[in-house]
């Protein structure tokens, strides 16, 4: 099933939950990681504006999760997950744009399989069923200021500005997230290439291991790192990060704001 979160482009709806059927979208009461029924609201997806499909408290984010990727910043694989948080203020949806910063002269992309969780989940077990604790998966771009980054060695600045996460364009429930191509375009033109087989934390590794961390509550992400070929985002560009069974997440990237 492939959920979404939309509004109308009239402006008759405010923002809603539905179900993706064909050219449709399906009007949901509740969220699609709790109790939810289908409502007798459909529209036609040219009707309506897909945002972002989730509003988590935390993301949750791996860092240099795939080799090749870690290599062209100059950096090792580390030796357990590499984790850090963006703040849910930087979400953006479908076709929103991504603003770049003036505090940054060099801001690039970074697309990634997302887990969204479905159900509470706490210092998992070893014998634990990890991939149920996921209701489902999405496109994630993780926009970061590669010289902040680079600067104040913590990624907090770096990857929080506003519009610094795109998410969406809806999230797919059924996919085997074992070994699906994640790619990222500029204008076009392939940037990043890489399958979710080479990364050295997969998912289901990922969800125990943050669990014994922090609790992971309906409706949090989990970005899962991002493929070799990360490069630079300017006003006038569009990025789209595409998942093979998910989507395709497109965003066009604006001037600072004044």
């Amino acid at each position: 099933m492939k959920f979404c979160r939309y509004t109308m482009r009239n402006g008759s709806l405010s923002p809603h939950y539905g179900l993706m059927e064909g050219e449709s979208v399906l009007g949901i009461s509740g969220a699609p990681w709790g109790q939810w029924s289908r409502g007798l609201h459909s529209s036609p997806l040219s009707a309506v504006r897909l945002i972002a499909p989730v509003e988590p408290s935390k993301i949750v984010c791996i860092g240099r999760n795939y080799a090749a990727h870690a290599a062209e910043l100059g950096n090792e694989v580390p030796k357990e997950p590499m984790m850090f948080l963006k703040p849910p203020s930087s979400i953006v949806g479908p076709e929103e744009a991504i603003v770049l910063t003036k505090y940054s002269q060099r801001v690039e992309h970074e697309g990634e399989l997302a887990l969204v969780i479905g159900r509470r989940c706490s210092h998992l077990r070893d014998s634990d069923d990890t991939l149920s604790f996921v209701m489902g998966y999405t496109c994630l771009n993780d926009v970061t200021a590669r010289d902040l980054q680079k600067t104040d060695v913590q990624f907090t600045r770096a990857k929080g500005f506003d519009t610094f996460c795109a998410v969406g364009p809806h999230i797919e429930t059924d996919l085997d997230s074992s070994n699906v191509l994640v790619e990222t375009h500029v204008n076009g033109a392939r940037r990043q290439s890489g399958t979710t087989a080479l990364m050295t934390y997969p998912p289901a590794f990922l969800v125990r291991w943050i669990s014994r961390m922090m609790t992971l509550m309906p409706g949090d992400i989990i970005a899962t790192g991002t493929p070799a070929g990360v490069g630079p985002l300017v006003a006038g560009d569009t990025v789209e990060v595409s998942v093979a069974g998910v989507g395709v997440l497109r965003n066009p990237v604006h001037a600072p704001q004044a």
